[in-house]
């Protein structure tokens, strides 16, 4: 997570979306920078509206506006399956070697996932805590140009990004069947994906 205080921006890091690459090009801009540990580099609004906002009420009452980067699903998922594919994964609970993209998502549907698959949900991660904490921006990762627009007039800084945590390249196939079922079973990722303007 990025905040930048005077700008009333938080910007949450949604895994698997470039967030890192941003964290790199940004850093020295933010004026909090969140990398470690991981739970709180990644916190989700909830977690934003738990520990950060009644941090940032008290020090100056300020109220941020929530900035994050949502991933088309299935292409979401087919980067957790390529990132689980690495060798330092390899003979681990969490590893994905050794089985087709087909497997790896009807794993995810299901509702006690196997470690391998228990990546956690886009939707979970953006959806709006109960004390109204809501994203206020939320931009496509397929269309970073945007983003990069945004963060420059908000912030006042050019965009560099360099290719950060990058998933092994590999191409994918999910059969029809499959996202049929992954469309059905996990309807919210889409919806909320489909609706950002």
């Amino acid at each position: 997570m990025l905040v930048f205080h005077k700008e009333r921006l938080a910007f949450l890091a949604v895994p698997k979306t470039g967030t890192t690459a941003y964290h790199s090009a940004l850093a020295r801009r933010a004026d909090i920078v969140v990398s470690h540990p991981s739970g709180l580099k990644h916190a989700s609004v909830y977690r934003y509206s738990r520990f950060f906002r009644p941090m940032f009420n008290k020090v100056g009452g300020a109220e941020m506006e929530l900035l994050a980067v949502m991933r088309e699903p299935v292409s979401w998922l087919g980067s957790w399956y390529r990132y689980r594919q690495r060798d330092d994964l390899r003979e681990t609970e969490r590893s994905t070697q050794g089985m087709s993209f087909d497997d790896f998502v009807l794993a995810y549907v299901k509702g006690s996932r196997p470690a391998f698959a228990d990546v956690g949900s886009q939707a979970s991660f953006l959806k709006t805590h109960p004390s109204g904490t809501a994203i206020t921006h939320l931009f496509r990762y397929e269309e970073l140009p945007r983003l990069n627009r945004f963060l420059e007039e908000r912030i006042g800084v050019e965009i560099i990004l360099k290719r950060k945590n990058v998933s092994p390249e590999m191409d994918l196939f999910l059969s029809p069947e499959v996202e049929r079922i992954y469309r059905k079973k996990c309807s919210e990722e889409f919806r909320l994906y489909e609706g950002i303007a």
